[in-house]
């Protein structure tokens, strides 16, 4: 039976992240690699929104303008992965990635506990 295009789950970091002191990305893919070019992407800490991908457009949470980014050239091949640049010591703890593809959505918590 064929895999529907909405079938998938999310991976988090697989091993030691690294960290950019100016930059952390918190690792977070599709599997398998499908495009996430036309899916929801949301990733919250705790009740905050951090950052929104929809209809191709990115919009950055309250707090977050000018310091989160997705890798929006690498959607293609399932990397959702959120990178968060001059990091505080506020934004270490839990963050949960929420991809929705028409009526399923998957989510995983991604841990920072690295920062300047």
């Amino acid at each position: 039976m064929a895999t529907a295009s909405n079938e998938f789950k999310l991976i988090g970091p697989s091993d030691i992240e690294w960290y950019n002191p100016s930059a952390v990305t918190l690792s977070c893919r599709l599997s398998p690699e499908i495009s996430a070019v036309n899916m929801e992407i949301r990733w919250f800490k705790g009740t905050d929104c951090v950052c929104v991908y929809k209809n191709r457009q990115v919009t950055e949470g309250r707090g977050y303008e000018g310091r989160v980014s997705l890798f929006t050239q690498e959607l293609e091949r399932g990397n959702v992965s959120l990178q968060l640049r001059d990091c505080k010591w506020s934004d270490r703890g839990d963050y949960l990635c929420q991809v929705t593809a028409g009526d399923r959505t998957e989510e995983i918590t991604v841990y920072m506990g690295k920062c300047s």
